[in-house]
């Protein structure tokens, strides 16, 4: 009678190995794309279908000899899809906390089953989903997800993300941001929570928004944004690029009032901007700034305004109409 070692494939093996190689904090864009080469091949597009299913049956794999068998050598393996000592330690860890761990994304198909990514103050973050979406996080955001053999949802809770959604007409893709909500099936689209309102951008493809409980949905075309309050839903034609330029860490500002500029600079700063003169909060500005970069801002402020910049000693950065001697 074979072993279980020699009943698991290099499909399992890799698979195993790519949950160690994103399940750690950072995943750079090359990562990605080459996980997406290597699930290309039918037998790893297999291999990474029955991570679903064991993540659905987490109870039932503890004991379960092929999966063991995937972990160990993974955990033995050199090279190949560059399984260094950190990897293997990230593997080993949730193998023996969880025996749940072998096949698949790792943390990333963890965190899908019992949900909470985030991101801190100034930091973006992209996570790869095990249905092969794609959630760029931007600065202090939040999201839950859940998904389901009949539908995939998730739950911004604070912040902002970009969601790049896998086809799969059998199971709706669902962001809930408060009481809003949008459904999506294979699309590209942004979606914002602010105070009490949310805002959707649509990049591509078309998604349903419902404003509230019971609603009937509003359905969105490409290049438009909903911002949905309590007096209800609005839409309007946006540039997307522009509008998704926090992206590429970007910040473009159009006519855009000083005081919602700064306000847009401050979500990436620990250290604040703060406007000294309530009288300046309405001028316009226009630029293009990196985000995070609260010299730059304060420079671009100075030339073009006529104000200066004042570090206060709670690292709070005021701006104030320059006095002329």
């Amino acid at each position: 009678m074979a072993s279980p070692n020699s009943r698991v494939s290099a499909a399992d093996t890799e698979a195993a190995a790519w949950h160690a190689r994103l399940g750690v904090r950072s995943v750079s864009t090359r990562t990605i794309e080459e996980f997406f080469a290597w699930r290309a091949a039918p037998a790893n597009a297999e291999a990474y279908r029955r991570v679903e299913k064991a993540w659905a049956a987490t109870g039932g794999l503890g004991g379960d000899p092929q999966i063991q068998a995937a972990v160990a050598e993974a955990m033995n393996r050199r090279g190949g899809l560059g399984l260094k000592a950190r990897y293997r330690k990230t593997l080993f860890a949730f193998a023996a906390a969880t025996a749940v761990v072998a096949l698949g994304l790792g943390a990333w198909l963890w965190s899908d089953s019992r949900s909470l990514i985030s991101t801190a103050v100034g930091e973006q973050r992209v996570v790869q989903l095990a249905d092969g979406s794609t959630v760029r996080l931007d600065t202090g955001s939040t999201i839950r997800v859940r998904l389901g053999e009949d539908e995939r949802r998730i739950e911004l809770d604070r912040g902002q993300a970009l969601f790049t959604v896998a086809h799969d007409p059998g199971r709706p893709f669902i962001v809930d941001a408060g009481k809003t909500e949008v459904t999506a099936v294979g699309t590209v689209f942004d979606v914002r929570r602010m105070g009490g309102a949310v805002r959707v951008t649509l990049v591509e493809g078309a998604v349903d928004v419902t404003a509230a409980s019971g609603a009937a949905p509003s359905r969105m075309r490409a290049g438009e944004r909903a911002r949905v309050t309590a007096a209800g839903l609005s839409t309007r034609i946006v540039d997307t690029a522009k509008a998704t330029s926090w992206t590429d860490g970007r910040l473009v500002f159009e006519d855009t009032p000083l005081r919602e500029a700064v306000a847009e600079v401050n979500r990436y700063l620990e250290d604040p901007i703060a406007l000294e003169d309530a009288v300046m909060a309405d001028v316009p500005v226009n630029g293009v700034f990196r985000v995070g970069d609260r010299a730059a801002f304060a420079s671009a402020a100075a030339d073009g305004l006529g104000l200066e910049a004042r570090a206060q000693a709670d690292g709070t950065l005021l701006l104030s109409r320059r006095i002329n001697n």
